[in-house]
């Protein structure tokens, strides 16, 4: 399939709801929490295990979009856009046969496997085209496509959560609900593949006065993935990803629990409620931080996501039992960070490695984000479960668990302190872009 070139007048504002159509559609991953309970009551699955399609598919997210990248790149984005909808709708249908025969196995296949990889091509799908388009506000460009992947269970969380209790929590009733999903999707992603295009080598020039998004420091993917930079910015992602999805995975049983001993404990529609709250929060964190972020550079930015981040964990640990709204209210600048930490970064390696090959960059770091789908969930997940045998509750099932997710946004702190400009044997010499660009090969 050939990328589809915009032509003569095209407004790159319509390359932004493009991306937002497909972004809302995969975003359905954080709303995945909503349907934790009624599985692990319909097919007896502890915490862990009802985790394990949500792990799969950011692993498979990471890995699709690492070894994908090269051919996003080539192929452009309505081929990846397609793949994306194929995927991620087989997903679904293949989940709701799972669901309907009570064989989790497929549940986990589809969801997690099949559908991950429709994640991961989907994820990365409009980052280079929004940049070519947008070299001037490339924070902006990325965070407005990507809040929609946070904001896709503003949605589904409400959506999902009415289904259930319209088609019941039983199994049926939750295959029914992905069968719902499955086709739903499908319709709404293919509003992106028909819209999207990609610019003219005039348009890239003429969008917008100032240099083009292809001058200045050049780095191949291939390169990249060999400086400390990158790898800098590999574990600045992980800590921050683990940080956020060790909440957002387990957000509405985490709020029950929180607050089950107390005179106000939080009724299922509430915690449904909430989980469309920190949506609300990653989606708004998404455009807002990177947006500012061009203001104040990449690295400044990330000091906030990660040393406040480590401030609310603290202050949940230590009062969140104590106080809805502080627990409400810290949980939802975490996630607006963690939103906006994966807003911001397509834009840090634009500055790092230039435009060149960004989108097989950020394929190749999304890996970290791989690692992050299994750490975070299985830090607060498996700490909970363990102290739930141990006969303790509420709010103490999660302390340990906090204290660590601390820790590792110390790292990632760390970590970004020690960015540094690429140095320039890293570099393509500015003749031989053009050609490079023609004939890239995958790493």
């Amino acid at each position: 399939m050939s990328p589809p070139v915009a032509p003569p007048g095209w407004s790159r504002w319509l390359v932004p709801p493009a991306a937002l159509s497909v972004h809302l559609s995969i975003g359905q991953a954080y709303a995945w929490s909503v349907f934790k309970p009624p599985l692990e009551s319909a097919l007896h699955l502890s915490g862990t295990q009802s985790a394990l399609p949500f792990q799969l598919g950011i692993v498979m997210l990471g890995l699709s979009a690492a070894f994908g990248g090269t051919l996003v790149e080539r192929n452009g984005p309505r081929w990846a856009m397609t793949v994306a909808l194929v995927c991620f709708s087989s997903g679904f249908l293949l989940s709701a046969l799972g669901a309907a025969s009570e064989q989790y196995w497929l549940i986990v296949l589809g969801y997690g496997f099949v559908g991950g990889i429709g994640l991961g091509i989907g994820y990365i799908s409009p980052v280079s085209t929004l940049i070519k388009w947008f070299p001037d506000r490339p924070g902006m460009a990325t965070g407005i496509a990507i809040m929609g992947f946070g904001g896709g269970a503003l949605i589904a969380s409400p959506w999902s959560a009415q289904m259930l209790q319209s088609f019941g929590s039983d199994h049926s009733g939750i295959a029914l609900a992905f069968l719902v999903h499955g086709l739903s999707y499908a319709v709404f992603m293919s509003l992106g593949v028909l819209l999207v295009r990609v610019p003219r080598t005039a348009d890239r020039a003429s969008t917008v006065a100032g240099p083009s998004a292809l001058e200045g420091v050049q780095v191949s993917a291939r390169s990249a993935v060999r400086t400390p930079q990158f790898w800098c910015l590999w574990i600045v992602l992980c800590m921050n990803v683990t940080a956020g999805i060790g909440i957002l995975e387990k957000a509405a049983p985490m709020i029950t629990d929180f607050f089950a001993d107390t005179s106000t404990p939080v009724s299922v529609t509430a915690a449904a409620g909430f989980v469309a709250l920190l949506s609300a929060a990653n989606m708004a964190g998404r455009i807002g931080w990177s947006s500012t972020s061009d203001l104040i550079g990449r690295k400044n930015i990330y000091r906030l996501y990660l040393g406040v981040g480590a401030l609310m964990y603290l202050l949940i640990a230590s009062f969140g039992d104590s106080s809805k709204p502080l627990f409400i209210l810290c949980a939802l600048v975490i996630l607006s960070f963690y939103g906006g930490g994966f807003a911001t970064i397509p834009a840090y390696l634009k500055d790092l490695f230039g435009a060149y090959q960004v989108g097989a960059i950020h394929g190749r770091l999304l890996t970290a984000w791989s690692t992050a789908g299994v750490l975070g969930p299985l830090i607060v997940n498996w700490i909970a479960d363990h102290q739930k045998e141990a006969g303790k509750h509420g709010s103490s099932l999660y302390g340990l668990s906090f204290m660590i997710m601390i820790g590792l946004l110390v790292i990632g702190f760390i970590a970004n302190e020690l960015v540094r400009p690429v140095h320039p044997r890293h570099h393509i010499p500015a003749p031989e872009e053009a050609a490079d660009g023609r004939r890239e090969q995958p790493a």
